[in-house]
């Protein structure tokens, strides 16, 4: 009688590597077209509040659905759900090509926030299954660079493609490169189950989404993400118009957007090794909020392409702090099994967030403009940074209240 077959199990620095390569490429196919997205907008005849819509669209589905994707990975597989968020953003891109109205574009950008909830959660929980807890920071420090490498070089790429070639091929070419690692996963990306070191217990999903609800620490980092998040759209949504209106050429918006992700890329390993040896990580999230809503609200005094550029450095840098931290934080509050819950609930904070920049600031700076625009943000996340605190330093005691409010 033949014994069972061995599986070979990558070492974690091979799986680190894997999923570091399958996340930068992702990210660089699909942020392409972010800079290139709202302008094709205008050029389609749609004005600031529709370019807020149409990136409003893609991360309403992905905050909706990130939750539920999460859950789903915790009980089909991770891979199952990397490979199909991965054809749909490569779909999304393609589709792009053939769009020519802003009603169209946000069709389309729904679709792509399908991909994203599918994927962003999903790898996000691979990665915690198979570090170490010794190792979490420096695994989110490493895996998040790859995150801000892909949204660094993706966008320089495709401002500069864009500007010698036109929009279309921009799509072409983020659809044939998220095609292709589609292949690339499908081949050599291991299940979940091969590589997890504790393995979850299996409790139905209500009672795990009952014990979520009542971790004080999670929804304060989910908080702090919501809040951070903020920025984060105001800055791609609003960056190009901004800039474009101050005389940067389109080919230059590509470059501001390289340097913040540059910037976040290359603080995600000291600050991911800094997460690992500091007894609170939460008050690096709070430095890393601070600094994040001043270079925000830096951003409306911007004027050329430096001034541009050094706030994006510091938008870089200072999420790169406070995000690191965060990843590493949601991993330690919570269990196994609720893992992918919990980087659902993590990724619907990131697009809630992010939309509601979109949808609400674009009419915002109809009436007020850009620099007041980025200015209210940034003072939202200094009242975000306080309430992290707050509210993380005082679980204990928020968690006595709420049972009580509960009884």
């Amino acid at each position: 009688m033949d014994s069972p077959r061995k599986i070979r199990v990558p070492s974690y620095e091979l799986l680190l590597l894997m999923c570091c390569t399958f996340t930068f490429t992702c990210y660089m196919g699909s942020y392409m077209r972010f800079p290139v997205v709202p302008l094709f907008a205008r050029a389609l005849g749609a004005d600031t509040l529709q370019v807020g819509m149409i990136n409003s669209s893609f991360m309403l589905t992905a905050s909706v659905l990130s939750l539920p994707l999460g859950i789903l990975s915790d009980r089909l597989g991770r891979k199952l759900l990397i490979l199909c968020g991965l054809m749909i953003l490569s779909l999304s891109s393609f589709l792009l090509c053939f769009s020519t109205s802003a009603v169209q574009m946000m069709g389309i950008y729904l679709l792509f926030g399908v991909g994203l909830a599918s994927f962003a959660p999903t790898m996000m929980s691979f990665v915690a299954d198979f570090s170490p807890a010794t190792h979490l920071g420096r695994s989110y420090g490493w895996y998040t660079l790859a995150i801000y490498g892909g949204m660094s070089l993706g966008p320089a790429a495709g401002g500069l493609m864009a500007a010698r070639l036109g929009f279309q091929p921009v799509f072409m070419a983020s659809g044939i490169i998220i095609f292709a690692l589609f292949v690339m996963v499908f081949f050599f990306m291991p299940r979940a189950r091969h590589v997890l070191i504790q393995r979850p217990s299996r409790r139905p999903t209500r009672d795990v989404a009952r014990d979520l609800l009542k971790n004080i620490p999670l929804l304060a980092c989910w908080l702090a993400t919501l809040g951070g998040c903020l920025g984060l759209g105001m800055f791609i949504t609003f960056v190009p118009l901004y800039a474009q209106d101050q005389g940067v050429h389109i080919g230059q918006i590509g470059f501001i957007f390289a340097v913040q992700g540059v910037a976040n890329a290359l603080s995600r390993i000291p600050f991911g090794r800094l997460s690992d040896r500091v007894g609170r990580r939460s008050n690096l999230v709070v430095a890393g909020l601070i600094s994040f809503a001043l270079s925000v609200g830096g951003l409306g005094m911007a004027y050329n392409l430096i001034t541009f550029m050094v706030f994006a450095a510091g938008v870089g840098m200072s999420m790169g702090l406070a995000f690191t931290a965060l990843g590493a934080l949601i991993s330690e509050v919570v269990s196994p099994d609720a893992r992918g819950l919990a980087m659902g609930g993590y990724n619907s904070a990131i697009y809630i967030g992010m939309m509601l920049s979109s949808l609400v600031m674009g009419a915002v700076i109809r009436e007020i403009g850009f620099a007041n625009g980025f200015l209210i943000v940034g003072m939202i996340n200094l009242v975000t940074a306080g309430l992290f605190h707050i509210v993380f330093s005082n679980s204990y005691a928020c968690k006595t209240i709420l049972a009580k409010i509960g009884r």
